[in-house]
Order: C-alpha cells, then sequence, then structure tokens
C-alpha cells in the first residue's frame, strides 16, 4: 500500500477533474430551526445539482414558532470567509440572503463588485422583527450598494410594497410591474413578487421587468404557515441560473420545486411548517415511487409552472 507522502513505488496521480457541478456562494444566516437560512440554501442548490459555498453572516436565535433576535458576524469575518472561497473556487452564481447589518451590506456589495460578469440573485425577507433604526439602515444599504448589482430580486409582495414603495397612496396594492420598475430604479433589472392576493383563495408570484410581467404562476393557498419558503425560492432560483438556465425557465422551474417542497412540507416542532426541499429523495414521494429511470424525469426536473392542483 502506497500513503500520499511514500514516494517510493508510487505512481503519478491523476490531474483533479474539473468542476463537475456549477458552484454557487451563499452569503446568508444561519437558522437553527432548518427552516430558512444556510439551511434552506444548501438543501435546495444542492437538489438542483449545484456544489454549494456558504459564507455564514451571523446566526439567528429561532424555532419553529418565532424568531428571537439574531446574532451578526462582524465584516471582516465576512470578508475573509468569502475571499478565501473565492479565490480557489470560480463561482457560477450569487445569492445574497440576510446579511445582518448594513456594514455587513458593503463588504458584500464590495466583493461582488468585482465578479460583475455573474447572475447574483437577491432575497429580501421580512424584517419586521428588527429594531427599527438597524432595520431601516439595512433597508437603505440593500437598495443603495446591493440592487444596482442584482440580476434577480425575490420577495414577498408585501414586504417589497413597504420597502420600495412606502409613499403608495392609490387604493388598489402595486402591481408587479411597478414593483420592478421601484427596484430598476436602483439598477436591478428584474424582480421575482410573490404573495399577491388573487380571487378564490389563490396566490400568485410573478417574474417583472419595468415593461412587462414575463410570467405568472398561481396557487391554491396552503392552510399550514410555513417559514422558509422564500429562501427556499431564491436559492433555487440561484441555483438554476448556475446551470445556465434562461431566466424565464429557470423561474418556472424554481416555484414548480418551491410548490413540491411546499405540498411535502411538515412540522417538526411546535411551531410553524417547514418546506420538505429533499421530497424528491424519498421513495414514498409519489413523483417518485413508480417512476422508469429511463423514461420519466425526476421530479425536481419538471417544466413549467404548477397547475394550481396544489394548496398552499
Amino acid at each position: 500500500m502506497t500513503f500520499p507522502n511514500d514516494t517510493a513505488g508510487a505512481t503519478t496521480a491523476p490531474a483533479p477533474a474539473e468542476a463537475s457541478l456549477p458552484c454557487v456562494i451563499s452569503f446568508n444566516a444561519n437558522d437553527p430551526s432548518g427552516a430558512g437560512g444556510l439551511a434552506a440554501d444548501l438543501t435546495a442548490m444542492a437538489s438542483a445539482s449545484c456544489h454549494v459555498l456558504p459564507v455564514v453572516t451571523g446566526t439567528y436565535v429561532r424555532d419553529t414558532r418565532a424568531l428571537h433576535h439574531h446574532i451578526p458576524f462582524d465584516e471582516e469575518a465576512i470578508e475573509d470567509q468569502a475571499r478565501c472561497v473565492l479565490e480557489d473556487v470560480s463561482v457560477q452564481a450569487i445569492k445574497v440572503g440576510f446579511a445582518g447589518s448594513a456594514e455587513n451590506l458593503s463588504t458584500i456589495a464590495e466583493m461582488l463588485s468585482d465578479y460583475s460578469d455573474v447572475p447574483v440573485v437577491s432575497y429580501m425577507p421580512e424584517l419586521a422583527w428588527w429594531d427599527e433604526v438597524e432595520r431601516e439602515n439595512y433597508l437603505d444599504a440593500f437598495a443603495e450598494l446591493l440592487l444596482p448589482q442584482t440580476s434577480v430580486l425575490v420577495g414577498n409582495h408585501n414586504t417589497l410594497c413597504r420597502w420600495l414603495l412606502p409613499d403608495w397612496t392609490e387604493d388598489r396594492p402595486p402591481g408587479p410591474r411597478e414593483l420592478a420598475k421601484a427596484a430598476a430604479e436602483f439598477g436591478t433589472p428584474y424582480t421575482l413578487v410573490t404573495g399577491f392576493n388573487a380571487p378564490d383563495q389563490f396566490l400568485e408570484s410573478h417574474l417583472a421587468s419595468p415593461e412587462t410581467v414575463l410570467a405568472t404562476a398561481r396557487y391554491e393557498r396552503f392552510e399550514a404557515t410555513f417559514t422558509g419558503a422564500g429562501d427556499t425560492l431564491s436559492a433555487a432560483l440561484c441555483a438554476l441560473l448556475a446551470n445556465e438556465s434562461d431566466l424565464q425557465a429557470a423561474c418556472a422551474e424554481a416555484l414548480t420545486y418551491l410548490d413540491q417542497c411546499l405540498d411535502a412540507g411538515f412540522q417538526p416542532g411546535m411551531g410553524h411548517a417547514v418546506p420538505d426541499r429533499l421530497f424528491w429523495a424519498h421513495d414514498e414521494h409519489p413523483d417518485t415511487r413508480d417512476a422508469d429511470p429511463e423514461t420519466d424525469p425526476p421530479a425536481h426536473e419538471l417544466e413549467g409552472f404548477p397547475d394550481g392542483h396544489t394548496a398552499h
């Protein structure tokens, strides 16, 4: 037997193979409940056949019932993590989730400027739980520093309305194009808005630019309340873009994937339900149990938008 440092009788080792999986870097907070944050990014991106480079921006202190508070890393710790791996690995896409502070956003934005040819998916979570001053500073930094480098902004309708259109006075709520136009004023070309209220107990998601609505998906509402859906959707979209899917196809598949994650969701604790981002790996899942691998694609490779038969 020849050991790595034993040169006697050793043969020349083959050169390492080039990366067979697209690599995606994700800036996000740790979520010890496993519902969102880096836990969501890792499982969703791996489901889309990506290798994930997770950069921890801090940690939530939360359970499945509530988010109690957040402990941020300082900007130097974030930069050290990211610079180290980025000097070693080429990335095909970047996700920015919750960065933890305005200072951290500034550091991340500075690093992104070195990768202007890489698509960036930015997710804006609900921040109502946070201190008002810190929240406003964070939102301002996100708009001024990160949106100019963002390819697709992802967020819930109510969250994005309060942030991007705080002075909206019309009786009707802002539509997807109006939110996309508000984001585009900071430099973001596309916005994926979820959680639009639609008639007959439906919810809609819209991919929009300032000029047009590019795609719409409609779902029936689930009775359960979920945590982690936004991180799951934005992570899946980012991973699909890393696989060189065009934007509309990637959006369609990411929304289909989220729909199936929620349909297979479960309640691990005493609080909210959690998306099952590995639904496709379970033998008992109806989409995979009787599948013929030669004729039937894996459940997570579905094309097109959900058909609306799954309740949300």
